[in-house]
């Protein structure tokens, strides 16, 4: 298998572990406990999907050769918006906590497959290319599929550790953020 086949394996078997993990938990653990600090499940993925969807712009951008068209959300931010994600990360969450968990799920579903067909559509030549995308700014596009897999990750990681050090979580589902 190539490194593009790896990359979006990976991200595959992530996307599934988290399906996994959500069908493991009624709405109302979800949406009601506190997992990640002040932060409910529906939170973090809406954390998730706002992020995903940067991700996506970049991948399309690149399919597309031309810069990247950010999500319009993006021009409500002020100053660098990437550099201070803690105040990108509360931006998003006042802006979409209120939405109906169906509705942030359904998004951050699409969104992941969106991103994983993007991806496949990409050659795996301008994937690792470091050169090929001026805006990456030396980087490979290869980047941007690794830091979304990375970053649902740490999520993961940390949703589980949560869940077992309170009791929120079921034996048979206990593995997935092992696998």
């Amino acid at each position: 298998m190539n490194m593009k086949g790896h990359i979006l394996s990976a991200l595959r078997e992530q996307f599934e572990q988290w399906e996994q993990l959500l069908a493991s938990m009624g709405e109302r653990q979800v949406t009601d406990l506190q997992t990640l600090g002040d932060w409910s499940t529906k939170d973090v993925i809406t954390h998730l999907w706002a992020w995903q969807q940067i991700s996506i712009a970049r991948v399309e951008a690149a399919l597309q050769d031309r810069e990247p068209r950010l999500p319009a959300w993006v021009s409500d931010l002020s100053g660098d918006w990437e550099e201070n994600a803690n105040q990108t990360n509360a931006w998003v969450y006042d802006t979409f906590h209120g939405q109906a968990w169906v509705k942030i799920h359904q998004n951050w579903k699409e969104g992941f497959q969106r991103f994983l067909n993007l991806g496949e559509e990409l050659p795996e030549i301008n994937l690792l290319d470091s050169s090929k995308y001026p805006w990456l700014q030396g980087q490979p596009l290869a980047v941007i599929l690794l830091a979304s897999y990375d970053h649902h990750q740490e999520h993961l990681e940390k949703l589980v550790a949560w869940l077992n050090q309170h009791g929120n979580w079921s034996a048979h589902t206990a593995s997935i953020a092992e696998e």
